[in-house]
């Protein structure tokens, strides 16, 4: 039996962002989904995690959920056996997206968290295809359930999240690092960038995903986890790029 997987949704998602991981992985191991984050910082939305994970635990999360993610590699690095960071950023907010925020921010509180969503993942953030439509239509049904709080929260967070460039340096844990090839929200290059930057890192790029890869190529992702569940824990893996085929 492997360890057990821990995932953490991205920003406004809940378990229905990795359905599809959820049901393939978890013929394999135990799968565990972290609520909805909804902590003041990236630190306290990381202590409501530790607090129901499993002792030791292999480690998924996607854009805020990765940049939690690498929040619990440095504070509680014995507990994570292996790290896969998807589509997802290393560095702080900078001034200028930070300050576009403050716009969907007050759309929100004054009733028009749609609006703001709309803004805040827009259909082009999604690889173009049949399915583009109904991805991007469920990740605003589940942001509208999440409500106009969870909203602020994670904006806020985003804000004003630390760089955590020096946590990946200092890392040898293995990691998989995963991006869609047509994400314009987090591109390739920033991913090519953390994946050098960790010793332990092995890049991997799903075509037909822009942002969501876990829902717009949910085989490649699917496979490509198991896979990296398969890693032995111990053994270094040298930085590479690989596409999917």
């Amino acid at each position: 039996m492997l360890e057990p997987l821990v995932l953490i949704p991205g920003m406004m998602s809940d378990s229905r962002g990795f359905l599809p991981q959820i049901v393939e992985l978890s013929w394999e191991t135990s799968v565990h989904v972290a609520p909805p984050l909804t902590g003041e910082t990236i630190e306290e939305m990381g202590d409501a995690i530790l607090a129901r994970a499993p002792q030791r635990f292999a480690l998924c999360g996607h854009g805020l959920g990765g940049m939690v993610a690498m929040d619990l590699l440095n504070r509680a690095p014995e507990r994570i056996t292996r790290l896969a960071l998807m589509d997802t950023n290393c560095q702080s907010e900078l001034p200028q997206v930070a300050a576009a925020r403050e716009k969907r921010i007050v759309a929100a509180r004054a009733g028009r968290l749609a609006e703001a969503m709309q803004d805040e993942l827009r259909p082009e953030h999604i690889a173009d295809g049949d399915q583009r439509e109904a991805i991007w239509q469920m990740m605003q049904d589940m942001a509208l359930d999440l409500g106009v709080e969870t909203f602020i929260r994670q904006s806020r967070v985003l804000q004003k999240r630390p760089d955590q460039q020096g946590i990946l340096r200092k890392s040898r844990t293995p990691t998989l690092i995963l991006c869609g090839e047509a994400d314009t929200l987090f591109p390739v290059r920033r991913h090519e960038f953390m994946a050098h930057l960790m010793p332990n890192a092995k890049l991997e790029v799903v075509p037909g995903a822009g942002h969501l890869p876990a829902l717009e190529n949910p085989n490649a992702v699917s496979a490509s986890l198991r896979n990296w569940l398969s890693w032995p824990i111990s053994a270094g893996r040298a930085s590479s790029t690989t596409n999917w085929t």
